[in-house]
């Protein structure tokens, strides 16, 4: 499947954590449709070539690469690896994500350094780095997804909550900071999806009040596709059946 000439993101370059499942493979799919050519990222090395190849399949140009996001290393070498097949990255979406649903006095040191190394050094990695492309320039769009637990709280979820918080003031950060050098930032403030982050630890969560991930992807795309003048420093995608939200 080849996107058409007025697809929005016709030959833009994007690059996705998580990319192999849940919101990520989404957000790969509704980028290749847009007409952009996509480096799938996810630490599951099955997962991230699944998606890939499905992708691929369709005719859509895409690759994989299977990245430890804390890893400073992994990283560099996953954007030169992007780099190199498509050239400078236009699109960044840190997406991948990790919780430990316990009370603080059972969660461990373990879980809560691993919690805040992928959700919060993540991002900063690959922005880190990211930016050092777009600056010259003058031209990029950084997308966090974040989640409404940056916004709201509720128990046993305590380092999920400090990380999508911090994600949060992260992106607000580095959207001052990036706006005079041409580059945009937005953070996704998603709520619950269908998607195996929550329906593998809740099984049995009333999935009625949650909404597709595809749902979220579009919104992402539409953000993407304004005119190169304006930015939207923060976006809310909220299921119609969600009731936690005011």
């Amino acid at each position: 499947m080849t996107p058409n000439n007025s697809s929005p993101l016709l030959n833009k370059t994007a690059l996705v954590t998580g990319g192999g499942r849940g919101l990520g493979k989404a957000l790969c799919e509704a980028l290749c449709a847009a007409g952009a050519q996509v480096v799938v990222c996810d630490v599951r090395a099955d997962a991230g070539e699944q998606t890939s190849f499905e992708l691929n399949k369709k005719g859509y140009q895409t690759i994989h690469c299977t990245v430890d996001v804390t890893d400073d290393e992994q990283v560099l070498a996953c954007l030169q690896c992007a780099r190199e097949r498509f050239g400078a990255l236009d699109v960044l979406i840190n997406n991948a994500g990790v919780d430990y649903t316990l009370p603080i006095d059972e969660l461990e040191i373990e879980q809560w350094d691993h919690v805040l190394a992928v959700n919060l050094r993540g991002p900063f990695l690959f922005s880190k780095h990211v930016v050092a492309q777009m600056k010259p320039l003058r031209s990029g769009h950084i997308i966090n997804i974040t989640s409404t637990a940056a916004k709201r709280a509720w128990p046993n979820a305590s380092v999920y909550h400090a990380s999508k918080w911090g994600l949060l003031g992260f992106s607000h950060a580095l959207h001052a900071e990036l706006r005079p050098h041409g580059i945009k930032v937005t953070a996704v403030v998603a709520g619950g999806m269908r998607t195996p982050f929550l329906l593998d630890r809740f099984p049995d969560i009333d999935v009625a009040t949650l909404q597709p991930p595809e749902s979220v992807a579009a919104a992402v795309v539409n953000v993407l596709s304004l005119p190169e003048g304006t930015v939207v420093p923060e976006i809310t995608v909220l299921p119609m059946g969600e009731t936690s939200w005011p």
